[in-house]
């Protein structure tokens, strides 16, 4: 039986991919505690992530050559699923397994977004959590970001007290696409952008729309509405530039998965008062780097946020010459002409938020605010998305087709 709270909470990755280097980094910022352990199937990836553990000085990180050595380890308390999509569910398997034969005194998992591909995924991953007894923690950095998280306040504090609550949130984020090849095949991601982005946007809208202190289910999804479109990547020579990048796997002439997703999520809150989320998604913008828009609209107020609206800008003339990278903005697309910067991408994005939060809750035991319940929640409106989109219509909840459908892009042999 594990005492709570602990003084320090020891965790695990699994994963080592560009989103586990996103949480690492933000780490740094956390207290109360340490990345002690590791598994990734690439045996180098798991040692240099290893060394980056101990270059931050987060502990002393053990690589696993395998997932049971980790769950199992005595020096891990909660694991951090950040492995792809279509690992995610056998990773709770067998975290699962491992508690129930006794081998593992795991006590918590967070899992990245989306939590899983289809709901059938993702009640499965909710219900492995809590047969085992583990808190559970819904990995939505954007709920953190800090100007979410400082406009929220302001609005619901000062403006919604004097006019009433909002009814409209916009949510839209777009990049020029994803930097491994799993993410372009619909089948492991378990769509394309929609998957992939979209599970942040709704959240994001969800959590503005909601009253502060009141769970996210106070708000009842009523009808969703989907487009998907794919508007470049399948140009014959854009799929020529992904097969020539990732390889034959990613074949955008004959298996794409959409580029591009637009969402209108009908919701009535606790009086019977309705709300809108309208959202959009993107792997074909190009501009400085990643693009995250939000708006929330009441009564008598608005918020407003982009975050390509940095503070800082640098501008860097044509004598100045490099390497490609993103060392300025995630997804960065020029090294050259007016860019704006973030300064800490992690705290900005919200992952330090958001492990800061993890971190405290399952050390001392307590429910965090995104659980893997809000991650089906949120696989329910994509799914309803994705088969509003199919079918040409609106999708009125509850729908209970939903409970085993499958994306289209995500059908083996579509």
């Amino acid at each position: 039986m594990t005492t709570l709270p602990k003084q320090t909470l020891r965790v695990g990755f699994v994963g080592t991919g560009f989103i586990a280097g996103f949480h690492l980094k933000s780490m740094v910022g956390v207290r109360n505690v340490e990345v002690t352990g590791v598994y990734s199937r690439s045996p180098e990836n798991r040692s240099r992530f290893a060394e980056e553990v101990k270059a931050l000085e987060l502990g002393r990180c053990r690589p696993h050559d395998s997932l049971e050595s980790l769950v199992s380890a005595g020096d891990i308390d909660a694991i951090w699923i950040l492995s792809p999509n279509y690992t995610r569910l056998e990773v709770m398997r067998v975290l699962h397994r491992e508690i129930q034969t006794g081998r593992s005194k795991v006590f918590a998992v967070a899992c990245e977004k989306p939590l899983a591909r289809t709901v059938a995924e993702a009640r499965e991953m909710l219900r492995l959590a809590e047969d085992a007894g583990l808190n559970h923690g819904y990995l939505e950095n954007q709920v953190f970001a800090t100007p979410v998280q400082r406009g929220k306040e302001i609005i619901w504090r000062r403006a919604v007290s004097a006019t009433g609550r909002p009814y409209l949130a916009r949510a839209a984020e777009e990049h020029s696409g994803p930097h491994e090849p799993w993410f372009w095949q619909g089948d492991k991601q378990g769509g394309g952008v929609l998957s992939d982005m979209m599970c942040h946007s709704v959240e994001v809208a969800r959590h503005l729309l909601t009253a502060p202190g009141a769970p996210r289910n106070s708000l009842k999804v009523k009808a969703v509405n989907g487009t998907v479109a794919n508007l470049k990547w399948t140009r014959p020579g854009y799929a020529d530039q992904l097969r020539h990048r990732f390889g034959a796997e990613v074949d955008y002439h004959n298996r794409p998965a959409e580029d591009f997703a637009r969402a209108t999520v009908m919701l009535e809150d606790e009086n019977g008062q309705d709300l809108m989320i309208e959202a959009t998604t993107s792997w074909a913008y190009v501009g400085a780097g990643l693009r995250i828009q939000l708006e929330l609209l009441g009564p008598e107020y608005a918020l407003e946020y982009n975050s390509l609206g940095a503070g800082l800008k640098i501008f860097l003339s044509r004598a100045v010459q490099g390497s490609e990278g993103e060392d300025l903005v995630e997804k960065q697309n020029a090294e050259q002409g007016l860019m704006p910067v973030l300064e800490d991408e992690a705290g900005v994005y919200g992952y330090t938020d958001e492990n800061r939060h993890m971190v405290e809750c399952f050390r001392k035991g307590i429910k965090p605010v995104e659980t893997f319940e809000d991650g089906v929640a949120v696989v329910e409106i994509l799914m309803g998305l994705y088969r509003s989109a199919e079918i040409g219509a609106t999708l009125h909840f509850p729908a209970a087709e939903l409970d085993n459908y499958v994306p289209l892009v995500a059908r083996t042999g579509a």
